[in-house]
C-alpha cells in the first residue's frame, strides 16, 4: 500500500488508515492469546490426568475411557483454533479492503 498522507476528494468509504492497522495489531495480538490459553488449558488437563493416573486416583477401564479422555483434553482447544482462525480472517479481510479502496483513490486520481 502506498503512502498516502494527502487527503482527497474521493468519495470512497471514510476510514483512517491507522487507526485500522492497529485494530488489525490488536486483533492479531489478541487471537494469538486466545489460542494460548485454551492450548494451557488442554495442556493442563492432560497434566491432571497423567497425575491422576500415576497416584492411581482414576483407573481406566478400557479403551473407550481412554479415547473419551483424549477428547475431553481436545475439547478446550477445538474453539480456541476456531477463535483464531476467524479473527486471523477478519484481519486480513480488513487488510484487503484497504488494499481495494487504496485502489480504487489511485484509479480515480487518473
Amino acid at each position: 500500500m502506498t503512502q498516502q498522507d494527502e487527503k482527497t476528494n474521493f468519495p470512497a468509504t471514510y476510514f483512517n488508515r491507522d487507526a485500522i492497522l492497529r485494530l488489525d495489531r490488536y486483533a492479531v495480538i489478541f487471537a494469538w492469546i486466545i489460542l494460548i490459553i485454551h492450548l494451557i488449558q488442554s495442556v493442563l488437563s492432560i497434566l491432571v490426568f497423567f497425575l491422576q493416573l500415576s497416584r492411581g486416583l482414576m483407573p481406566i477401564m478400557g479403551y473407550t475411557d481412554l479415547a473419551q479422555q483424549v477428547l475431553w483434553f481436545l475439547q478446550p482447544a477445538l474453539p480456541g483454533l476456531w477463535y483464531f482462525i476467524g479473527i486471523q480472517a477478519a484481519t486480513k479481510a480488513l487488510l484487503l479492503f484497504m488494499d481495494i479502496e487504496d485502489n480504487l483513490r489511485r484509479i480515480a486520481r487518473k
